[in-house]
C-alpha cells in the first residue's frame, strides 16, 4: 500500500507524492509516484505522462509521513463548543 509523503527538496517547494515501500529506503534514490504540488497542481518541471520518479537522497532535506485515512479516524482531535 502506498504511503503519502511530503518531500522537501533542496531549493524547491515541498511536493506531495506516494511511496510504495518505506521499509527499503537504503538505495541511492527515493522512488515515488504521482508527485504534485501541495495544492494538488501539476509540477511544471515533470512530464505529465511519466508514472514513476527517482529523487537522489542528496537533494532531499527531509520527508514528512502523512497519516492514512484509517489512521486519521483513530486520532482524537480536541475542539471547542
Amino acid at each position: 500500500m502506498a504511503q503519502t509523503v511530503i518531500i522537501h527538496l533542496a531549493n524547491e517547494d515541498p511536493i506531495l507524492a506516494e511511496v510504495e515501500d518505506l521499509e527499503n529506503l537504503d538505495g541511492p534514490v527515493l522512488e515515488c509516484m504521482n508527485p504534485r504540488r501541495r495544492d494538488g497542481k501539476q509540477l511544471h518541471y515533470i512530464d505529465p505522462e511519466a508514472t514513476s520518479f527517482l529523487f537522489p537522497w542528496h537533494r532531499i532535506s527531509f520527508i514528512e509521513l502523512m497519516p492514512s485515512e484509517m489512521e486519521r479516524g483513530e486520532v482524537v482531535e480536541f475542539f471547542r463548543d
